[in-house]
């Protein structure tokens, strides 16, 4: 009886295990064992459709410069030192045929300041991340074991910046204002973009533009975003990546009856949808560039949760 007790208790929680994990994740619509979701959408064919778009054969980098004073969500912090090994005192290097010298670098970083990538293994929900993987399973503290950066292939594709500062009538919207899917729409039509499947959709406040270098206090506290519907009606759109020229995407503090950074959790573990923040945007609108072709290929720590990046827009 006593056995019988145990496997009938063994047997309930299970279930109860099973009906927990139905609800706090669901399997990628790429598969159960799938680990870089929306990469998925990088295609030859979306390649050349992109490459397209690039008719005045400029460039210009997405990424902003970044130091030990670049404003980072506490508590992230970079430090850098330059090296000059083996040649304290004036010693110069001799093994060389000639009297070297040179300079090295030792960076201590946390990865998730000014430009970046963040990886599928983020930000989660009741213990699970994107394709139900769980905390208890891949967060080692020597790097993921499933979902790290290193793994995602470069993401390539057609880049979209839509303007919700011009779309709001103003040059910077403010700290905590928001926008969805209403206003995304309205922006779109404005500018006579067409969101499409695979896009990396970057969206434009001029927040880092008017606040970044005069007032980076306020520019690290708090920022104007996506709101939660917004976030679910871009998932709905199947894009590559979503990002902003803000340093989180999403509107801090967030307007009433949102929860704070759920668009994250809406695009990273339940779509495999990939952010990028702080991506440097308002030079492509003044020279009225409203697509182009995006390049990313990231570093690739092993294991590592984000990515300070520098995505190239071709155009």
């Amino acid at each position: 009886m006593k056995i019988v007790s145990k496997f009938c208790a063994a047997v309930a929680l299970s279930a109860a295990a099973t009906t927990v994990m139905a609800e706090d994740c669901k399997p990628s619509k790429w598969g159960i064992d799938d680990t870089i979701g929306s990469a998925n959408l990088v295609t030859p064919e979306r390649t050349l459709m992109a490459a397209e778009l690039i008719k005045q054969g400029k460039s210009m980098p997405l990424g902003i410069t970044i130091g030990p004073d670049t404003p980072a969500f506490p508590p992230r912090s970079l430090s850098l030192q330059i090296v000059q090994p083996n040649q304290q005192g004036g010693q110069k290097l001799t093994g060389f045929g000639y009297e070297g010298n040179y300079n090295d670098d030792v960076l201590q970083t946390w990865i998730g300041i000014g430009s970046q990538l963040d990886g599928l293994g983020h930000l989660g929900e009741n213990g699970y991340y994107y394709n139900c993987s769980s905390e208890k399973e891949i967060s080692v503290i020597t790097g993921l074991t499933k979902l790290g950066t290193h793994d995602v292939p470069p993401l390539i594709g057609r880049g979209i910046v839509l303007d919700m500062a011009a779309q709001a009538g103003v040059e910077v919207l403010q700290a905590g204002q928001s926008f969805g899917s209403a206003e995304i729409k309205d922006a779109a039509k404005k500018q006579g973009v067409e969101i499409r499947e695979g896009d990396i959709i970057l969206f434009y406040t001029g927040w880092t533009d008017v606040n970044f270098v005069d007032n980076p206090v306020l520019w690290g506290q708090a920022e104007p975003g996506l709101d939660n519907e917004g976030a679910v009606y871009l998932a709905s759109l199947n894009p590559m990546a979503v990002g902003a020229d803000t340093w989180g995407v999403e509107a801090v503090p967030p307007k009433e009856g949102d929860k704070v950074f759920y668009g994250h959790v809406t695009l990273l573990k339940e779509n495999g949808i990939y952010l990028l923040e702080t991506m440097n945007v308002g030079p492509l609108l003044k020279e009225g560039v409203n697509e182009f072709m995006f390049v990313l290929g990231q570093n690739r720590i092993r294991g590592a949760v984000q990515a300070m990046i520098n995505p190239v827009a071709l155009y």
